[in-house]
C-alpha cells in the first residue's frame, strides 16, 4: 500500500511541475497506442516526450517552457501532425481513416488561429495568382466575375487577428517578409536577413523559419560570391555563440542537401576547428558527418525487415565491396537510377560485391510492390524520414550511395548509379 501512495505523489509532483498539457483525442479504431512529442531546434526535430494512450486519449505534460512549432509522431503507423505551442495547453481532435490522419479539429485558441493563417498563407501563394489571372476574363459586374473579386479580396487581407498570440504574430510577420513569394513585394536584403538572425528571440530556432530564411539569404543576388556572403553572415552572428553554431549547422546542412558538396566540405571544416564549446546542434551535424567520411569505418546497422540474406547486419553480409544504397519508392531520381544497378548487378556480384537497399518509404504496400524487383538485399523500416538510419548515414536526399571494401570501410561516396559502376569498373 505505501509503494501505491508514494506512486501517486509521484505522478501529482510531475503533473505540478508541467507547463503546459497536450491532450489528444482520437477515435476509438484508431490503432496506434504510443505517440512521441517533439519540440523544434532549427530544423531538427528533439524529442521531448512520450505517452501511451488512456482509453482514446493522450495527455502528454511538457515540463519546460515553450512556445514554437511541436510535433507529434505515431511510430505504429509512421504517422505525424504539427501544431503549435504558445507555452499553454494544447488540445487536438483527430479525424482519421484506415490508420490515417485525414484531418485535425485544432480546439485551442492558439492552434485555431494558425491554422486560419496557415490556410490563407498557402491559398495567397498558390491560388491568389491564378485568381487574378481568371480575373482578366471577366467584368467585375458579372456574376462570376464579382465572385472572383470577393475572393481576392479575402485573401489579400490577413486571415485573422493575431495580436494575442505572440508565436502566430512572430511566424506570419516574419515568414512573409522573408520567406513568402509575391511579385509585388520588395526583395530583401543581406543585411535585413542578418539583423533578423542576430536580433530574433529564441522563437526563431523553435519557428521553423531559420532554414528558409537561410535559403532565401543564399538566394539573394547573383551568388558571384557566395563564400563571402556567407562569411559576412556567419562574422555577424559569432560562432561561438549558440546561435552562430546553429546557423552554422543549418548552412552545412543546406550544402550537403543542394549538392555544394565543396561548400559543405569548407564551413564543416570550420565547425570541426572552432575552439570554443560546441552546442549540441553543431555537434550533431559534425558526428554524422565524420560516420560517414571516406575512410571511415561505416557504422553498422541491425536489420529490421530484411530480405535476401540471412545477415543481421550491414556488416554481417560478407563481401568484398558492398554498394549501400538509401532509396524509396517515391523519388523520382530513384526510377532512373536503380535500373542502372539493375542491369550491373550480376557484374558486381562477379567481383564478390553485393548491393544493399535500405528504403526511406513509409507505405508497405509500395515498398513491397517495388521490393520484388530488386534482387540484392533489402530493407526498410517503413518510417519515411523518420527512419533511424537518416541521421546516422546523414542522408538528405534519395538515392544516396556508399561504397565499402571488405572490412567496412567507407571507400567512395558516388552522386548516382553509373558512377558506382565507373568505380567498380564494371563498364
Amino acid at each position: 500500500m505505501k509503494k501505491i501512495v508514494l506512486l501517486l505523489a509521484l505522478t501529482s509532483v510531475s503533473v505540478a511541475n508541467a507547463q503546459f498539457k497536450v491532450s489528444v483525442e482520437a477515435p476509438a479504431n484508431f490503432a496506434p497506442k504510443e505517440v512521441y512529442l517533439y519540440t523544434l531546434n532549427g530544423s531538427r526535430d528533439v524529442l521531448s516526450n512520450k505517452e501511451i494512450k488512456k482509453g482514446n486519449t493522450w495527455q502528454i505534460n511538457v515540463s519546460k517552457p515553450y512556445t514554437g512549432m511541436m510535433k507529434l509522431y505515431f511510430p505504429e503507423t509512421n504517422a505525424s501532425l504539427n501544431f503549435i505551442s504558445e507555452n499553454k495547453d494544447v488540445k487536438l481532435k483527430l479525424v482519421t481513416n484506415q490508420e490515417k490522419i485525414v484531418d485535425v479539429d485544432y480546439l485551442d485558441e492558439a492552434n485555431k488561429t494558425m491554422n486560419q493563417v496557415q490556410d490563407v498563407q498557402q491559398k495567397k501563394e498558390l491560388i491568389l495568382p491564378a485568381l487574378y489571372q481568371i480575373k482578366e476574363y471577366y467584368r467585375d459586374s458579372a456574376p462570376f466575375g464579382a465572385a472572383l473579386m470577393q475572393e481576392i479580396n479575402r485573401l489579400s487581407v490577413p486571415a485573422a487577428n493575431v495580436g494575442n498570440h505572440p508565436f502566430v504574430q512572430f511566424y506570419t510577420t516574419n515568414y512573409a517578409r522573408f520567406v513568402e513569394k509575391k511579385a509585388d513585394k520588395s526583395p530583401v536584403t543581406h543585411q535585413e536577413i542578418i539583423d533578423f538572425v542576430n536580433k530574433s528571440t529564441e522563437l526563431l530556432e523553435t519557428s521553423s523559419l531559420l532554414r528558409p530564411v537561410l535559403v532565401s539569404y543564399l538566394n539573394i543576388g547573383p551568388n558571384t560570391n557566395l563564400t563571402a556572403d556567407v562569411d559576412k553572415l556567419l562574422a555577424a552572428v559569432n560562432t561561438e555563440t549558440p546561435r552562430g553554431q546553429t546557423v552554422l549547422s543549418e548552412l552545412i546542412e543546406i550544402f550537403d542537401t543542394y549538392g555544394m558538396s565543396e561548400l559543405k566540405d569548407q564551413y564543416l571544416s570550420l565547425a570541426k576547428n572552432l575552439k570554443c564549446t560546441i552546442n549540441e546542434r553543431l555537434s550533431q551535424t559534425i558526428a554524422s558527418n565524420q560516420n560517414t567520411e571516406i575512410g571511415a569505418v561505416f557504422p553498422n546497422y541491425t536489420f529490421t525487415n530484411v530480405s535476401g540474406t540471412k545477415a543481421k547486419t550491414v556488416h554481417d553480409v560478407k563481401a568484398n565491396r558492398k554498394v549501400l544504397v538509401f532509396w524509396a519508392s517515391t523519388c523520382s531520381h530513384c526510377e532512373n537510377d536503380l535500373p542502372i544497378l539493375l542491369q550491373n548487378y550480376n557484374k558486381i556480384k562477379s567481383i564478390g560485391g553485393e548491393v544493399i537497399g535500405l528504403s526511406l518509404d513509409s507505405d508497405r504496400v509500395a515498398y513491397q510492390n517495388k521490393v520484388k524487383m530488386l534482387p540484392w538485399i533489402n530493407d526498410s523500416e517503413l518510417k519515411g524520414w523518420n527512419s533511424s538510419y537518416s541521421d546516422t548515414y546523414n542522408v538528405r536526399a534519395t538515392p544516396t550511395y556508399f561504397v565499402l571494401d571488405g572490412d567496412n570501410k567507407i571507400i567512395a561516396k558516388p552522386n548516382r548509379a553509373a558512377d558506382v559502376i565507373s568505380f567498380l569498373k564494371l563498364k
